[in-house]
């Protein structure tokens, strides 16, 4: 369909439009309360405008490029990347400009994969090309990494350009998923069905396993070498899920957690970075004003939320190191309360379960089956691994919660994936609504009847 052609309004589209307003009602009167609570001007409110202008265009863009995609991702999405904008407003307002001008970028990001031809050709085909390409980006890090907080001894996972900051491994991330998705539609049948027998032991043919863990390795390597040990927690466990989902073999599954676990006391002797998770993890009140400072102030911060908050802009989460990035959740839980902290957890819960549905519908074919499974699967474990440290359940990994917190490259990545969602979502309602006006095969009785 060309941009240029009249799209009538569907079903879904009126839904979308619908729950798009009921987001921008929840984003505008957290933007004016703010503004109220802190005695801002009213010209402050145009990060709302700028949020405004992009679901707006994404709706009408969308509308004539994919008029059947799935319609609760965008408001969800919407909902989700405005509460955002006003927190880190909230939080640190010096990096509400940058934050916008991601927004706009991560809305264009995501619009372009409506773009890709429906078959995703160009992602399956060229999917050693997509990994080696951010592993090379990865790896520039070892060069000319920075750390945009100017300690000289903290990890330097980002590449600077003026005043912005870009952490490749968000887009390596994105990388894997595709590369995963491609090579496990193509392989995962031959890997389950020609097994190494050693002993007792059914184990996967080196053959066609060890590609994918060579370059998956490699992506872990720069990790742990680079010391962004969430980021590596984070890519082994989606590995693990991938691999359980395309094979059905839990065998797989039981094998990696215990290599995870093993990899964890590994990490404790070796890191100082994770024996302080850990230490924190596990009894933080000894060091409460120190090592444990931070979470520590998470707790705080989460139990004076109660169930309805302090109110925007009344609390004071201030007090935690990084609050805008790594803890924003805890901020959500202080001034939004239980309810906030249950609002962002189900818009979550939603994409996730949005995107295990389009993979359900995609079951046909397996790269977009997967690739839909793996979006799905990395947005929750994200969402998992940084609630979970925030509220003390796990030891922290210092991912971001996608949409919400401060971070483009995380933003960037977050819309990339919604928008292969989209695509994915609008070609299998196409198939499915192709199959259903298909006339059914006529068969002559009359033969059957004379015998």
């Amino acid at each position: 369909m060309s941009i240029g052609e009249t799209v009538p309004s569907t079903p879904g589209i009126r839904r979308e439009r619908v729950l798009i307003v009921f987001a921008a009602i929840f984003v505008i009167l957290n933007r004016v309360a703010l503004q109220f609570a802190l005695e801002q001007p009213w010209y402050a409110s145009w990060p709302v405008i700028v949020w405004a202008a992009c679901v707006i265009a994404l709706h009408v863009m969308l509308n004539r490029l994919l008029p059947r995609r799935d319609p609760v991702i965008l408001p969800v999405i919407g909902l989700l990347s405005g509460w955002g904008l006003t927190l880190v407003a909230r939080l640190a307002p010096p990096f509400a400009l940058r934050q916008m001008i991601w927004l706009v970028i991560s809305s264009a990001a995501g619009l372009l994969m409506a773009f890709l031809p429906p078959s995703l050709r160009i992602l399956r085909r060229f999917r050693y090309t997509w990994l080696l390409l951010g592993l090379l980006i990865l790896a520039a890090t070892l060069f000319w990494g920075v750390n945009p907080s100017g300690d000289i001894y903290a990890p330097r996972l980002w590449l600077g350009f003026g005043i912005f900051y870009f952490q490749p491994s968000e887009i390596l991330k994105l990388l894997l998923v595709v590369f995963l998705a491609s090579y496990l539609a193509d392989k995962s049948e031959i890997i389950v069905t020609t097994p190494v027998k050693i002993g007792r032991w059914n184990l996967p043919a080196p053959a066609y396993t060890g590609p994918m863990l060579l370059m998956w390795g490699f992506c872990m390597i720069l990790l742990v070498w680079q010391r962004d040990l969430g980021a590596a927690s984070l890519f082994f466990l989606i590995f693990l899920a991938m691999l359980y989902v395309s094979t059905g073999q839990p065998g797989y599954l039981g094998v990696g957690l215990i290599m995870l676990l093993i990899a964890g006391l590994a990490g404790y002797a070796m890191f100082d970075v994770v024996r302080l998770r850990v230490d924190a993890w596990w009894n933080p009140w000894p060091e409460a004003g120190d090592r444990a400072f931070q979470i520590v102030q998470s707790l705080i911060a989460v139990a004076s939320g109660g169930i309805f908050g302090q109110g925007v802009g009344l609390g004071n989460p201030g007090f935690i190191p990084v609050v805008h990035s790594d803890f924003v959740f805890a901020a959500i839980a202080e001034e939004w309360g239980l309810l906030g902290a249950v609002g962002v957890t189900a818009c979550l819960a939603i994409l996730v379960i949005r995107a295990l549905r389009i993979a359900a519908r995609a079951a046909d074919h397996p790269f977009r089956a997967l690739l839909a499974t793996g979006i799905g699967v990395s947005l929750g474990i994200q969402s998992i691994l940084i609630m979970g440290g925030v509220l003390k359940l796990i030891p922290l990994t210092g991912v971001t919660v996608p949409f919400v917190s401060y971070g483009g490259s995380s933003l960037l990545s977050s819309f990339i994936m919604a928008g292969l969602l989209l695509r994915i979502s609008d070609l299998e309602t196409r198939v499915r609504l192709r199959r259903k006006t298909q006339p059914m095969p006529t068969v002559d009785t009359t033969q059957e009847l004379s015998a």
